[in-house]
């Protein structure tokens, strides 16, 4: 039962960072700040002589976004 309440927690974290984002883009021509994000960006590689990777994972957080998150948590503890 752990695995679900994880995967139904990540699915809700995902979709309020979505949310929120989708959310700045359309109030940002009203609200210039909402615009304003932070990238990080993670880019893990190896080189294993017969394995070879390189990956880049990039998240571009703004303060609607951040908002999303805080609301798909707060919905996420309301269901649980």
């Amino acid at each position: 039962m752990r695995g679900k309440e994880t995967l139904t927690l990540v699915v809700l974290l995902i979709a309020g960072l979505l949310f929120g984002s989708i959310l700045g883009e359309i109030l940002g021509p009203w609200l210039p700040f909402l615009q304003t994000a932070k990238v990080i960006t993670w880019t893990p590689a190896a080189d294993l002589d017969i394995l070879k990777y390189d990956l880049t994972f990039q998240v571009k957080l703004n303060l609607t976004s951040i908002g999303g998150l805080a609301l798909a948590f707060w919905i996420y503890r309301k269901i649980k």
